[in-house]
């Protein structure tokens, strides 16, 4: 019967390769995306086309969002976006503009030629800035460059090491027949992170972003980093995407539903858009624990299923609501759970209960063409009478809250932006039960990185001055209450079974436990001397105390080079 199921479910897919054009997406962290939010931002609404709630974002719905009408010369004239009014674009908004439509030449309507390079690399290198291989034929199109990343790193509190990062690949992206787009890339790398990355990769036996990786020189970890996925549209408003990659729910710096900080996983996404509605099916194969000791040993595995479901309310607010369920199955999918439009809790229920469900809901609000208000609020248990007793105190009440608002062209400074957020989660919120089904892929958290039980502000500055170059300050300060030395479970380590160690029903307020306090403050300025080509400066300084114990801290300086490739964060 298994078989059978999974059978239809194969030539269910099989069936959408009778589809429309379809598109890739943007890689994570890209660019474009602080840039597309800007501009979404000044127009006053929410796009129609409500893409910009998940990520990564799709680039054929970027190009189309901007729907900026350029002449033969790539002069930009005045962006309407559903309103007499032009949005004024600045001098470095138009340099932006060119570099995404030049970096998604795929959906740009206008004459590829202005893209031109003037002179090709090596005479067959280089057609176009942006990409080292390009064809564009009338039914397909390829795209392929090279990746790399270096950034050489010294850590005045602790000068002992060399500390460093050095990524190199090779990426790809596609479209084959006006049906089907691809898209991959593999990157080999080596790192030595800061001391505190390295405990975080000894406690949990896992790299930040990464899966299996193997250690490198004693304190240094070495691992692949290799993603792809195919995607193809079955109708007018449905879209396919599987592969292997990481997704994001949400429009905060954090999420609280679904965030990119764990590392790839196996998925099938299904986006169905119409009218003002966005419905996002996620159905993701995870890891449940890690191995990186041995290669001989087959991981655990568990899933996730999910379903966001966004509407554009008013022109300038999107509302959305969330569920998702965690579960493991012994060396089988749970094929309840395929459906994708009935509530998961009601399924979940007649199933006996056994697996961990969450519910949330999101907001996103565009003011004055000036502000976007976000938030989410995420729901893990809810037991009426147990909350009327003491909603406070009961651990059962597993809820996270974020709120958050960006403000753009600060006091009137072009390309002045500024974006601040609050996250609190209360303790035992992600944990389960059971070891299983808590809320994590590969010894890593699947939502914020710091697990439970804590408070946390962020504010973030951003500055392009010009179109080359890129400030960005930003401050993390955060409180969290920690499990005590003798075992006593107070709700922050979400791997633990939320049962292990608690030993009461009551008496678990916010950031009860071990009282530790952390910041994390950065500063990192890029110039991209060439499309895509980035000299890197940065500064981080982190300060993180325990109780009485004496605070750890680091005071790190980088510098590095890179190319088709986002910056390595340590923001945690």
């Amino acid at each position: 019967m298994q078989f059978t199921k999974s059978c239809l479910c194969i030539l269910f897919l099989m069936c959408s390769f009778f589809a429309q054009a379809q598109s890739t997406y943007l890689p994570q962290q890209s660019k474009h995306i602080h840039f597309i939010d800007r501009l979404e931002i000044k127009t006053g609404a929410v796009s129609d086309l409500n893409f910009t709630v998940t990520k990564p974002y799709d680039r054929r719905f970027a190009v189309e969002f901007l729907g900026a009408k350029v002449d033969s010369m790539l002069g930009i004239k005045p962006l309407f976006y559903n309103t007499d009014t032009p949005l004024v674009l600045s001098k470095t908004d138009r340099y932006n503009l060119r570099s995404l439509y030049l970096n998604n030449q795929e959906w740009y309507k206008g004459d590829r030629a202005v893209f031109n390079s003037k002179k090709l690399f090596l005479k067959k290198l280089y057609p176009t800035p942006a990409g080292m291989i390009e064809k564009y034929g009338d039914d397909f199109f390829v795209v392929i460059n090279p990746v790399f990343n270096y950034r050489q790193m010294f850590d005045a509190s602790n000068s002992g090491q060399n500390l460093f990062i050095n990524q190199r690949g090779l990426s790809v992206r596609g479209g084959i027949g006006n049906k089907v787009g691809f898209s991959a890339s593999v990157m080999d790398v080596q790192e030595r992170g800061p001391l505190f990355f390295q405990n975080v990769v000894k406690r949990y036996n896992a790299v930040p972003g990464a899966n299996f990786y193997k250690s490198f020189k004693t304190t240094g970890v070495d691992y692949m980093d290799a993603r792809g996925y195919f995607t193809f549209r079955a109708a007018k408003y449905i879209n396919f995407q599987a592969g292997y990659d990481r997704n994001f729910i949400g429009n905060g710096y954090r999420s609280l539903f679904l965030s990119d900080f764990a590392g790839n996983n196996l998925f099938v996404k299904i986006n169905t858009r119409i009218w003002k509605f966005n419905y996002q099916n996620l159905f993701m194969e995870l890891q449940n624990g890690a191995n990186n000791n041995s290669i001989s040993n087959l991981i655990p595995k568990k899933y996730a299923t999910m379903h966001h479901l966004s509407i554009n309310l008013k022109p300038w607010l999107n509302i959305g609501v969330f569920e998702s369920i965690i579960f493991a199955r012994q060396n089988r999918f749970e094929f309840s759970y395929m459906n994708p439009i009935i509530f998961f809790r009601s399924i979940e229920g007649n199933l006996g209960s056994a697996d961990n469900a969450l519910v949330g809901a999101d907001f996103k609000a565009n003011l004055f063409k000036k502000v976007q208000a976000y938030g989410q609020l995420l729901i893990d248990e809810f037991n009426f009478k147990k909350l009327r007793a003491d909603s406070s105190n009961w651990w059962g009440n597993k809820t996270g809250l974020q709120l958050g608002v960006k403000y753009i062209d600060v006091a009137e400074i072009k390309n002045l932006d500024l974006q601040l957020e609050l996250n609190r989660v209360r303790p035992f919120t992600y944990s389960h039960f059971d070891s299983v089904s808590n809320y994590t892929h590969y010894n890593q958290p699947l939502a914020h990185p710091l697990g439970a039980n804590f408070n946390e502000v962020i504010a973030i500055v951003r500055y392009q001055p010009m179109g080359k170059l890129n400030l960005m300050a930003r401050l993390i300060y955060w409180k969290q209450g920690l499990d005590s030395a003798n075992g006593r479970n107070f709700g922050s380590d979400i791997f633990r079974r939320n049962g292990d160690g608690r030993f009461r029903e009551f008496g678990y307020p916010l950031l009860v436990g071990v009282k530790s306090t952390g910041i994390n403050a950065s500063f990192l300025a890029s110039y991209e001397i060439k499309e895509n080509i980035f000299i890197d400066a940065n500064i981080l300084l982190r300060r993180f105390t325990r109780g009485s114990d004496p605070a750890q801290t680091t005071t790190l300086f980088g510098l590095g080079v890179r190319m088709n490739l986002w910056t390595r964060e340590y923001d945690y």
